[in-house]
């Protein structure tokens, strides 16, 4: 195979992955999210809804208090 006929099979195929690359490329673009049911407030997600709250530990004050105890140089 010549020089130039394989120079120009490389090109054409570069510039078709390119335009093809080009093609499937999507970006995410703004958009209103509306709601069939008119709430008035943002929904949470279906697995966000049957978590149960976290109590925080008895200890979290005293080891927030340790943790800036910690970060003091003892010199």
């Amino acid at each position: 195979m010549k020089l130039e006929i394989a120079r120009g099979f490389f090109l054409v195929t570069a510039l078709s992955v390119a335009s093809l690359a080009a093609a499937a490329w999507q970006e995410a673009s703004p958009q209103v999210i509306t709601l069939n049911e008119q709430l008035g407030y943002c929904p949470l997600p279906p697995q966000a809804r049957a978590t149960q709250a976290v109590r925080p530990d008895q200890d979290l004050l005293l080891f927030m208090f340790s943790l800036s105890q910690g970060v003091r140089s003892q010199g």
